[in-house]
């Protein structure tokens, strides 16, 4: 067993301040009953960048239904491999037992050190190899399902930035993989061979490229080869999780230089070739528009919506536009697909409502019963959106926005000129169909 790289509490910056009081309530409950717990992946790596985490990750010794019986509030998922996600709120800490590296093939092996009965847990059934002829020879792997060791685990992620872990206990950074010197050098390397890490799980490619590019790190030099050998690898990727990586991408607020640099590694061909094929100009546009609205956030507002960011991408490539100024003048889709990734028919639905608002939205001097009639369309928020994003308008976005907030249907702006975050909307109680329901005990006439 190697020998991990141990930094204390003295000699990191990473504070239990900045870390979310909802995981650190996981953290602790699992250290006093005696498990390891750890804060791990791309957490650990954002707040030694001074950074501000998306999620807040936990790795454990503790398995999936034994982290069940200490939280009220948790629910086992997962197929491939059994998570528990502890929820507070609309908030939820993912919680994920140490899990190891299994070769393609071997899938099914039993958890180390304590059975599922010892642990707790109904038993699963035997995960076997699939069989595709295709996963065979790529060596492919669809399920992951053995538990393992803090070293273990820290061997089978993807890069050696997110593979450092936060131990709740000693409050010290423990790193297996070297990705302390790569923080400092800014690299993102590949844990292991990146043949055979892109073979197991092509999707890997895809974020080593969007993870250099959102942290302004420089790709290893092995990355970009291996990308080249395996490319067309991406394509046996499960499409909506293909998807699913691109909306993360376009929330990310780095969606120009990724695509710019998906494209220069050759990967967009063999995922939405369509991006190569069009007015790469107004793309980049369309995209730096995007990247400087999500800039005014600490997190991806709920203002961009998966229709808003579809949209951004298809309408510079000429697949949506507007023939005149209403919604029935917005072109049809020419296909519910980009490249290989399926667009849901309910954004599309949506992207042809946000489109056809626009015209109208600049029309500040209609008169006032038509405008209060354009408040109440559903579309209007994420038409608004599209319209601050893409139509270099702000006298008519900040008309609309006061309205909203004379209405009562907006948050007021805050001191970025960002919405408030305390501010809650009226809401205007129902009136119950039927008239007044008796109760018991009520005179009746």
């Amino acid at each position: 067993m190697a020998e991990p790289t141990i930094l204390p509490r003295s000699k990191h910056v990473l504070s239990r301040r900045e870390i979310d009081p909802d995981a650190l309530k996981v953290l602790y409950r699992l250290h006093r009953h005696g498990f390891s717990a750890y804060l791990v992946g791309g957490s650990v790596r954002d707040l030694l960048l001074r950074r501000r985490p998306k999620d807040f990750d936990i790795g454990t010794s503790a398995h999936p239904y034994q982290v069940k019986r200490l939280f009220r509030n948790c629910w086992v998922i997962g197929r491939r491999f059994r998570l528990a996600h502890v929820r507070f709120g609309t908030k939820t800490i993912e919680v994920a037992t140490f899990r190891r590296k299994l070769p393609a093939g071997t899938e099914g092996e039993p958890p180390l050190g304590v059975s599922s009965a010892q642990a707790g847990e109904p038993s699963p059934p035997v995960a076997r190899p699939t069989g595709r002829p295709q996963d065979l020879a790529s060596g492919i792997v669809r399920r992951d399902n053995t538990f393992g060791t803090p070293e273990e685990d820290a061997f089978r992620r993807d890069f050696t930035v997110n593979g450092l872990f936060y131990d709740i206990a000693t409050f010290s950074i423990i790193d297996y993989v070297g990705g302390l010197g790569d923080l400092a050098t800014r690299v993102v390397r590949s844990i292991g061979d990146p043949d055979e890490r892109f073979q197991e799980d092509p999707v890997r490619m895809l974020r080593a490229v969007v993870l250099a590019s959102r942290l302004d790190f420089t790709l290893d030099s092995a990355i970009p080869e291996a990308i080249r050998r395996h490319a067309p690898l991406i394509a046996q990727s499960a499409p909506a999780r293909l998807l699913d990586e691109y909306y993360k991408i376009l929330r990310s607020g780095a969606a120009q230089i990724s695509f710019a640099r998906l494209a220069d590694s050759g990967l967009l061909d063999h995922i939405t070739p369509d991006l190569l094929t069009g007015d790469h100009a107004r793309l980049a546009r369309a995209l730096e528009a995007l990247d400087t609205y999500r800039a005014r956030f600490a997190q991806a507002p709920e203002t961009l919506t998966n229709a808003i960011l579809m949209g951004t991408l298809l309408v510079p490539l000429g697949l949506f536009g507007l023939r005149g100024p209403s919604q029935d003048d917005v072109e049809a889709p020419v296909t519910r697909t980009l490249g290989l990734l399926p667009v849901s028919r309910r954004d599309l639905e949506r992207l042809v409502q946000v489109l056809g608002l626009q015209p109208r939205l600049l029309q500040t001097d209609r008169p006032v019963r038509a405008q209060r009639g354009l408040l109440q369309r559903g579309a209007l928020r994420d038409a608004l959106t599209w319209l601050e994003l893409h139509g270099n308008q702000p006298d008519a976005v900040a008309y609309w926005h006061d309205l909203l907030v004379e209405r009562g249907q907006a948050r007021p702006a805050a001191g970025n000129g960002t919405e408030d975050p305390t501010w809650r909307a009226r809401r205007r109680r129902r009136r119950r169909r039927g008239g007044r329901r008796s109760r018991p005990g009520d005179a009746r006439n």
